[in-house]
């Protein structure tokens, strides 16, 4: 018989849709292995402070697998080896304290439901002997080692949505919609949503554009008729020779926060078209809403997975998407690396050959 008698699971980082459905296939897997299920909430918080813990049963997932955000909730200003406090150097190391209250807790193992940085802390306690394994999520899909991400596809589904809306009233005004996406320094998002949506120009932050050759392109589709355009930009796409738009520069524990994007080429593509733009930025509403049943399937998935490296004591590992299977890779194989789009990637490749622009 296992040894594992209590795991703990938590959320970390921004929210994704799919965080629900993981959660509920920790606890109805754990609860079919013979194991109690404890609810850490807002991340590790959920180790620091004392009334953030809660049991968790098959009833209390019931019913969750369709929504959105987590019930156990989340934050991404919560890194226990530099925590915000009123204090000198503005932060505080309670790491110590959290493997103490893991201890305290009877915990046996922990399940790390997060993206980049929430799994790089989770690298820095399984070193310390905190036995975990890792959930990759992100709408980003920019974690390496794994072919996608849950909430990932939710968020492209949405984003298309969006545009396909934003088509209708660029076609009757006559207009250039520059429309603004999440993704971070990964233009994942921006790639799919742009050609799912018939986007006329695509703008990432791994090809470095130029305003000029999107004007071109805009220009030319006037030529033959075409009198709108669809601008996708994702937030971290830069101009050649330029820098990331940021509202919020980078503090403390705290990663700067990108956007403004849209609007500057807006404004920008104005000027040289001589037409109308618009910008639209759609936010964290590519976050929000229920998980697409893709979604609902891989995060499922997802948390059987990291039951079963538990009860075989794969520690220190994350499940990775790996068609046709969810296989196991090391975390520090992940930690510190961003998975980009590549530029021979198909999808870049048929995008070109059907006229959409990047800027270059």
């Amino acid at each position: 018989m296992s040894a594992i008698k209590r795991i703990g699971v938590l959320t970390g980082g921004g929210d994704a849709p799919g965080l629900n459905a993981v959660i509920r296939a920790v606890v109805k897997s754990a609860c079919n292995h013979g194991c109690e299920c404890v609810g850490l909430e807002d991340s590790f918080d959920g180790l620091i402070y004392p009334d953030r813990v809660r049991v968790l049963t098959p009833r209390d997932v019931t019913g969750i697998l369709r929504h959105g955000g987590t019930i156990l909730g989340t934050t991404n200003r919560g890194d226990p080896f530099a925590y915000a406090a009123d204090q000198a150097d503005g932060k505080q190391d309670y790491s110590a304290h959290c493997i103490e209250r893991f201890h305290e807790l009877k915990l046996d193992a922990l399940v790390v439901i997060g993206g980049d940085g929430t799994l790089a802390i989770a690298y820095e306690f399984f070193k310390r002997g905190i036995p975990l394994v890792g959930v990759p999520k992100t709408i980003d899909n920019d974690i390496v080692a794994t072919n996608s991400t849950f909430g990932f596809d939710s968020a492209v589904s949405f984003a298309t949505e969006a545009i396909d809306r934003l088509h209708v009233t660029a076609e009757a005004h006559h207009r250039v919609i520059v429309v603004e996406v999440m993704g971070r320094n990964a233009g994942w998002i921006a790639v799919h949503a742009g050609v799912a949506g018939g986007a006329d120009v695509i703008l990432i932050p791994e090809i470095p554009y130029e305003l000029d050759r999107v004007a071109a392109c805009i220009a030319g589709r006037e030529r033959f008729g075409a009198r709108f355009s669809i601008v996708v930009v994702a937030e971290g796409a830069m101009a050649r020779g330029g820098e990331v738009s940021v509202v919020e520069p980078a503090r403390e524990g705290r990663l700067a926060r990108l956007g403004g994007l849209g609007a500057r080429v807006a404004v920008r593509l104005e000027e040289l078209t001589g037409k109308e733009a618009r910008s639209v930025v759609l936010g964290h509403l590519q976050r929000g809403g229920g998980p697409t049943s893709f979604d609902r399937v891989l995060a499922t998935r997802f948390g059987g997975k990291a039951v079963e490296l538990i009860m075989a004591g794969g520690f220190g590992h994350m499940g990775a998407n790996r068609p046709p299977n969810i296989v196991s890779v090391p975390l520090e194989d992940i930690v510190g690396r961003t998975k980009q789009v590549p530029l021979d990637l198909d999808l870049v490749w048929t995008a070109r050959a059907l006229g959409i622009s990047f800027g270059d």
